[in-house]
């Protein structure tokens, strides 16, 4: 094989592996509480994630597992439960 097929197969792997890596579900979605008054309780293994959006100013309450970490992205108004091995890609 030439080295022009050798890196076009490995460019093709690569993306074919990126976008299924895009389309696995996440191991967890965040569970945000349901209005500002309810307070989000952590259960067993289970921890209480609370931030204050910068640009919005709206205060953001999730439960994540504990061994996840909370994850807020500010420009976006998103928050989620990050994973244990990629953290909050």
């Amino acid at each position: 094989m030439t080295t022009a097929i050798r890196r076009a197969c490995l460019l093709l792997a690569l993306a074919l592996g990126a976008a299924a890596l895009a389309f696995i579900p996440a191991e967890s979605y965040a569970q945000q509480s349901a209005s500002k008054s309810a307070a989000a309780k952590a259960g067993k293994g289970e921890k209480v994630c609370r931030v204050k959006l910068k640009y919005s100013g709206e205060t953001r309450t999730w439960v994540c597992k504990t061994e996840q970490p909370c994850c807020v992205w500010h420009e976006i108004n998103y928050v989620k439960c990050g994973t244990t091995w990629s953290g909050c890609l």
